[in-house]
């Protein structure tokens, strides 16, 4: 589905999980602090830019989330939505959003996979 046949504008869309994120300041500076990690690239860098470049290269079409689609939809987000959050975890963020809007993934799995990573996070 392209943006065009979205029912509301993306940034229209709540994805609570992701609200809960920007509400409580969930940034890789924070993370990496609270956490003693002294790397400042965030680990799962790497795996956003290589879901970003399957999305946009995959064999899983245009109907899912074309290359234009994808970055309108992060730049809206990143410029309202998400505003206060610094970059990558603004295209991280935004693309989660995205993958929700058009029902990609529902939220239940995105808080399911959200307390997944914190559980790691905090067993290391």
């Amino acid at each position: 589905m392209s943006t065009s046949e979205n029912i509301r504008p993306v940034e229209q869309v709540t994805v609570a999980p992701l609200a809960n994120i920007v509400e409580r300041q969930q940034v890789w500076s924070r993370m990496a602090a609270k956490y003693g990690v002294e790397n400042p690239v965030p680990p799962w860098k790497s795996s956003l830019d290589g879901i970003c470049d399957a999305l946009d290269h995959g064999g899983c079409g245009p109907e899912i989330l074309s290359f234009v689609d994808r970055r309108n939809e992060e730049d809206t987000l990143s410029a309202t939505v998400y505003s206060t959050l610094p970059y990558p975890e603004n295209q991280l963020v935004s693309l989660a959003h995205s993958l929700v809007a058009r029902g990609v993934i529902d939220e239940t799995e995105l808080q399911h996979r959200l307390a997944g990573i914190r559980s790691r996070l905090q067993a290391g």
